[in-house]
């Protein structure tokens, strides 16, 4: 019968993590003397701890821009900065003021448009009645010929 004895083994060198770190550099030789110095001893950089990104705060800028429309179709703009007014009392095309809110967003242009359009069949009804006035007025007159 054989027995396996097993010699104590010595047991193993852990660093300590919890001080500070440090490391040895080897001994520096002068040129001069051509003996060793000792090299300082250096530090590792302690990390940092992580730092939450910050959220950044874009500024804004408020601009009201307000347009107005007649039911004859005439159309006028404003700008204001706050409380100043940048622009006043431009004349705007109707069709320029469909194509900006088209641009915008479709909840804007749906009921611009629609107004729009309303504002052309009155006009359209207008034309058509000073056209049948003219119409009567020539007639009129050349009953007086």
């Amino acid at each position: 019968m054989t027995v396996d004895t097993l010699a104590a083994e010595a047991p193993l060198d852990t660093p300590d993590l919890t001080g500070p770190v440090t490391a040895a550099a080897p001994a520096a030789t002068s040129a001069d003397t051509g003996t060793a110095e000792p090299a300082p001893v250096a530090e590792k950089p302690k990390k940092a701890p992580a730092k939450k990104a910050a959220g950044k705060k874009t500024k804004t800028i408020e601009l009201t821009l307000t347009v107005t429309g007649t039911a004859d179709g005439e159309w006028r703009a404003e700008l204001k900065q706050g409380s100043t007014y940048l622009a006043r009392d431009l004349a705007v095309a109707a069709a320029a003021v469909s194509r900006a809110a088209k641009e915008l967003h479709e909840d804007l242009s749906t009921p611009i448009d629609e107004v729009i359009e309303e504002a052309r069949a009155q006009q359209a009804a207008k034309v058509a009645a000073l056209e049948a006035e003219l119409e009567a007025a020539r007639k009129a007159l050349a009953e007086l010929d």
